[in-house]
């Protein structure tokens, strides 16, 4: 079945749901990081974890080095300070995290250094922030690690947790949006990916969907933008008949 998602809002019900059974879980959730709790060592957790998802590297990598930090219980800044340069590197060597270990280590060193010189924990750190946008600013002043992509990673599953919490799409989570007619704009400029979040969030409004949520719905954007869009892998696409391009 082909779809015009502007001219029938059951099929674009049905694709929405569709997605989001696809891809069940947010990666926190995913982790077994609860930041519905909304404290400082659950976020610390996530924090960490970011910061791992941030780089070029494959997310099952990231997702096993996050577990050899949770299984020697250095997830916080003051267990990783206290870790050390050493230890830090053999975790991450341990997680397979071998070609960005050394940079990763010293990385970690100055942003938790940071975020206890500064803040004490980040939950201080959001609070001390004047809006959306000086939150993301401070986050990435904590240290030359921390670009647009790793703080878009921690911030979007802390949306409706943290006030501030707002951060725009990021150019993955766009191209499924449009891919599969969540809206009609595709661009990097703040004000194109602004007209996309409200899209999104105007569109999950309607959607009822009770027992999940709109970060769950990002989380899946950003897994099938990843996973089929970004490599082209249309043929292999279960989604593919809700696509603009089976449209065209």
């Amino acid at each position: 079945m082909v779809i015009n998602h502007k001219d029938d809002g059951l099929a674009l019900s049905e694709c929405i749901k569709k997605l989001i059974s696809l891809y069940d879980k947010s990666f926190s959730s995913k982790l077994g990081i609860n930041l519905r709790l909304g404290t400082s060592d659950e976020i610390s957790k996530w924090f960490l974890a970011s910061i791992l998802f941030g780089a070029r590297i494959s997310e099952s990598i990231a997702i096993n080095t996050y577990r050899k930090f949770e299984e020697n219980k250095v997830t916080n800044p003051k267990k990783i300070l206290k870790t050390g340069w050493d230890g830090l590197v053999r975790i991450l060597d341990e997680g397979g995290y071998v070609r960005y270990d050394f940079k990763t280590a010293t990385k970690l060193l100055e942003i938790m250094k940071n975020i206890l010189k500064n803040y004490d924990d980040l939950n201080a750190l959001h609070n001390k922030a004047s809006n959306p946008r000086d939150l993301e600013q401070k986050l990435m002043s904590l240290g030359k690690g921390i670009g647009p992509v790793t703080v878009n990673i921690f911030l979007r599953e802390l949306r409706g947790i943290w006030s501030k919490a707002d951060p725009l799409p990021q150019e993955i989570e766009m191209l499924a949006a449009y891919n599969l007619g969540f809206t009609e704009v595709f661009g990097m400029s703040e004000e194109e990916r602004s007209v996309v979040l409200s899209d999104l969030k105007s569109l999950w409004d309607k959607i009822e969907i009770t027992d999940k949520t709109f970060t769950e719905f990002e989380a899946a954007l950003v897994k099938h933008g990843k996973d089929y869009c970004r490599k082209g892998r249309c043929s292999e696409c279960e989604l593919m008949n809700y696509c603009r391009k089976k449209l065209r």
